[in-house]
């Protein structure tokens, strides 16, 4: 009978602290003085938490319905709006932001992301149990960022570019060695061959089974969320790393000669085409 009540009780917990695991709104603040606006749900135990990285002009909203899979799946999620994106305008708007320079608004952004990072952690989340999500500009500043969190538990690059206003790509690829997924359109040719050579830049350095490269034909950016690739997205979120693939295994049955030859005629090899099939040869 007490088995049976400790049982009912621990299921009444878990069923309490699944309620309450609810989405706040909050403001991360960043080591350069920015507040960046977020929404943030945890995840259930033994799940994943995605970090979502939007594209230019955008805001955490864009990823919606994305977030909604997320928490039907019990994986958590926090949604960033980028410096001068969405509530994280204070100290001006990413349309003022210098297109060029290594050290602009955007290349900047990786302390955004460095600044959800910790907060996560400071709730508890390790690092090998969050993964990133990128889409156009989230995705190349998701790649850049890479480089100083190795550990995560994988990259989702959506649409990116190898240099986006001067946030480049290749380079955090090559120093990232985890598991990457990449996704691009196939009509835009540019942008798919530049995601192409990322996919090989990220296959050299991470190996085999570690990469996951997907295409729509005519969607790019967050349209991608809205199209076949969102399966295959979440379920590379649950299962980022390929299974090896096993070798063909062909069972040849060889019947053993009751009667084994005892002498065998040797035959020459032939230098001619005529002595290899003098019959088709010699019809005429």
């Amino acid at each position: 009978m007490k088995k049976i009540i400790t049982l009912a009780l621990c299921v009444l917990c878990c069923t309490v602290v699944q309620a309450q695991q609810k989405e706040k709104s909050l403001l991360i603040r960043t080591q350069d003085g920015w507040s960046i606006a977020s929404v943030y749900l945890p995840a259930r135990p033994e799940k994943k938490t995605v970090l979502l990285l939007h594209d230019i002009g955008k805001n955490h909203k864009a990823f919606s319905s994305f977030m909604e899979k997320l928490s039907a799946r019990g994986m958590g999620y926090l949604a960033l709006d980028l410096r001068g994106h969405g509530g994280s305008t204070k100290e001006g708007i990413y349309t003022s932001f210098a297109k060029e320079g290594v050290d602009n608004e955007y290349n900047k952004m990786a302390r955004d992301v460095d600044a959800a990072m910790e907060y996560l952690k400071s709730q508890g989340v390790a690092e090998t149990d969050i993964m990133w999500v990128g889409v156009g500009m989230g995705a190349n500043v998701a790649a850049k960022a890479a480089s100083l969190w190795p550990d995560i538990a994988g990259l989702a690059l959506l649409t990116p570019v190898t240099n986006f206003r001067d946030v480049l790509a290749i380079p955090a690829l090559r120093v990232y060695k985890g598991l990457v997924f990449i996704a691009a359109a196939a009509d835009d040719k540019k942008t798919f061959l530049e995601a192409s050579v990322m996919r090989n830049v990220a296959f050299l350095n991470s190996g085999e089974g570690n990469v996951t490269f997907a295409t729509a034909y005519d969607k790019k950016g967050h349209e991608l969320l809205d199209s076949w690739v969102t399966p295959e997205l979440l379920q590379w979120l649950q299962t980022p790393q390929k299974p090896p693939v096993a070798p063909d295994i062909i069972d040849i049955q060889v019947e053993e000669d009751p009667a084994p030859y005892t002498s065998y005629e040797r035959i020459e090899a032939s230098g001619t085409e005529e002595a290899l099939v003098p019959s088709v040869l010699q019809m005429n």
